[in-house]
Order: structure tokens, then C-alpha cells, then sequence
């Protein structure tokens, strides 16, 4: 089990930018796909995008592709999602998850989960 925890979350005008970093613990995550994933207020968890156990691949939703960037450091544990030109409607908790398959956008192939990092974007 991987062990994850979500930073970087904040309030920032539309525009902005902001870089959310993932940490794990307890096992390596470099066996893992990482994907991010996002909850605005009364919807389901929505895909974000996603990157390969060796970071040399990444797929995005069309909603962010082109604004957002994924990242990963293995020896560092830790995976970022950059977010540039960020939107009112980009508001929402953002998650990070561990899995084994890609590219996927479905959250039932993520088996670990952090606890999420709230993102508010003003216009």
C-alpha cells in the first residue's frame, strides 16, 4: 500500500498557476502509474491526467490539456501537476492516486489515494 499526501492546494485568480505535488510513503511509487483526479462540489470525481511508472509518457482530459502538466521524480517519491491558465471552473479538491494500469481514467484502476488538496480559482 502506498501511503500519498496532496500540497499545494490554494486560492489563486484566474490566470494563475499553481503546482500541486503528491508525496508517497511506504512503498516506492515508481512501480506505479500516478493519476490526478478532481472533485469539484456535487460532481463525481473527475480525470485530470496521468503519467507512467517511468515518467516518460503522460495523458491528459481534453478540459486541461495544453494548461496542465504532470510530473513525476522517483527518487524523490513524489509526483507535481503543474496547472498554468487556471479557470473558475478548474475549482475543485484535487487528488492524487497509485495504480497499475495505463493510461487510465477510471478510478477504480487507482488502488491507493491521498486525502486531497482543495483548489479555488477567482475570476
Amino acid at each position: 500500500q502506498v501511503q500519498l499526501v496532496e500540497s499545494g492546494g490554494g486560492l489563486v485568480q484566474a490566470g494563475g498557476s499553481l503546482r500541486l505535488s503528491c508525496a508517497a510513503s511506504g512503498r516506492t511509487v515508481s512501480s506505479y502509474a500516478m493519476g490526478w483526479f478532481r472533485q469539484a462540489p456535487g460532481k463525481e470525481h473527475e480525470f485530470v491526467g496521468t503519467i507512467s511508472s517511468r515518467g516518460d509518457s503522460t495523458y491528459y482530459a481534453v478540459s486541461v490539456k495544453g494548461r496542465f502538466t504532470i510530473s513525476r521524480d522517483n527518487a524523490k517519491n513524489t509526483v507535481y501537476l503543474q496547472m498554468d491558465t487556471l479557470k473558475p471552473e478548474d475549482t475543485a479538491v484535487y487528488y492524487c492516486a497509485a495504480g497499475i494500469a495505463y493510461p487510465s481514467r477510471s478510478t477504480h484502476t487507482y488502488a491507493d489515494w491521498g486525502q486531497g488538496t482543495q483548489v479555488t480559482v477567482s475570476s
